[in-house]
């Protein structure tokens, strides 16, 4: 397994908040729903997204955005049009005084706007409130805002999520939750294949043959007791040499990074009931619940048993929240 498989295996929607918004102009909505990741993709007509300290930034017909949470943000006709509608963090849609518009501005299933459903303008969004914990890595990897225009998307996801958003059949939570996930993987993977967009250090660190080596080795058997002398023997060089050129590639120790995998996959499976903090232990190479719970404790700030009750974690280290934009295929 590659690093970019273990993340694209592992996003998985949940109930994710899916929506197809029809408007005409003027119109302007301001976003302050606190999601960790949202998807915003135009099925007619153009939106301009507004986020501090950024330049405007223009999307057209399927063109996909992703937007790094949970920093708020504006959509509107134009930069000049000032918000009229507030989505807040319970999905809530009020005016700027107050009025809540859900109901009155509903068009039927997962579809609300302008009365007139022949908009001008016509798009979806979907937010992931909680992306799964094996994403945390490159989530934390990603600018701000992240664009790809249809030109270079090439997939008929868009279409298949405008068609299925409005459906209620049986499982259709489901159905719709993975189109969202298969959206949002065409977009990273287009991403961190594309040169000159800042794809992170550990990414592009699996071109190299004892390096690359080394992550696929710490991604396929975490559960191994990895000293940095048997790692560096597995991938036939010298402990030093692995050290040193690990730590430069990935950009910190090879130790340092078995420990963030192991915590990443430790807190994916503690959303699952039925597995113990011990038997979860076992899985990701600590001794026992209570190796695991100190290293957890340690790095995200909860124990396992606050973290599978709900309590945030701390926040990911700042990696792509710089305010950047990256438009791919240009």
């Amino acid at each position: 397994m590659d690093t970019l498989s273990g993340l694209l295996e592992s996003p998985k929607a949940r109930g994710a908040f899916l929506l197809k918004s029809v408007f005409n102009p003027p119109w302007g909505l301001r976003i302050e729903d606190r999601a960790a990741l949202s998807l915003v993709t135009m099925l007619h007509g153009s939106a301009w997204v507004l986020r501090e300290g950024s330049e405007p930034v223009r999307i057209s017909a399927g063109d996909v955005a992703v937007l790094r949470g949970p920093e708020p943000y504006t959509l509107v006709d134009d930069p000049a049009t000032p918000p009229t509608i507030t989505i807040d963090p319970e999905q809530r849609c009020s005016t700027t005084t107050g009025q809540d518009v859900a109901q009155s501005m509903s068009l039927g299933v997962r579809t609300w706007g302008e009365p007139h459903r022949t908009g001008s303008t016509v798009m979806l969004s979907g937010t992931y409130q909680a992306p799964n914990e094996v994403g945390r890595r490159l989530l934390a990897s990603l600018p701000a805002m992240l664009v790809q225009p249809a030109s270079a998307a090439r997939t008929p996801l868009i279409g298949m999520l405008a068609v299925e958003v409005e459906k209620e059949d049986l499982g259709q939570a489901v159905v719709l939750d993975r189109l969202l996930d298969l959206l949002l993987i065409n977009v990273l993977r287009t991403w961190l294949m594309e040169p000159g967009t800042g794809a992170p250090l550990w990414f592009r660190a699996q071109s190299d043959p004892a390096v690359g080596r080394a992550l696929r080795l710490l991604h396929e058997r975490p559960s191994e007791p990895w000293t940095v002398a048997s790692l560096a023997s597995a991938v036939g060089v010298s402990r030093a040499a692995l050290a040193r050129h690990f730590t430069e590639l990935v950009g910190e120790p090879p130790i340092s990074y078995l420990t963030g995998w192991r915590l990443t996959l430790a807190s994916e499976m503690l959303r699952d009931p039925a597995l113990s903090v011990a038997s979860i232990a076992g899985k990701v190479g600590y001794s026992g619940p209570f190796a695991l719970s100190a290293a957890f404790k340690r790095e995200r700030g909860v124990s396992p048993q606050e973290f599978r009750r709900g309590k945030r974690p701390k926040e990911s280290p700042a990696g792509g929240s710089d305010g950047r934009t990256v438009v791919l295929g240009r």
